[in-house]
């Protein structure tokens, strides 16, 4: 489902100063599929957001593309 990893890799992209800096790794396991989401030291901030805010929005608006698929995932950002 390569099309998640090109959604969550452009929502990130738009956030941060460094957008070539940005990779998403998938992995699978048994019940999900986890996207690791890294960025540029210096953008994490704007990743996560005032009390992890925008980390949860991320994590929210990726939760439910992928349900409209049939498909379990979680996001996990890497520092």
């Amino acid at each position: 489902m390569s099309n998640l990893k090109e959604l969550l890799s452009y929502i990130a992209q738009n956030l941060v100063d460094n957008p070539d800096d940005v990779t998403v790794t998938e992995r699978e396991e048994e019940t999900e599929t986890i996207y690791e989401l890294r960025v540029n030291p210096s953008d994490m901030g704007k990743v996560i957001g005032r009390g992890g805010r925008i980390a949860k929005e991320i994590r929210s608006l990726m939760r439910s593309v992928a349900q409209r698929h049939g498909k379990r995932i979680s996001v996990d950002i890497i520092d």
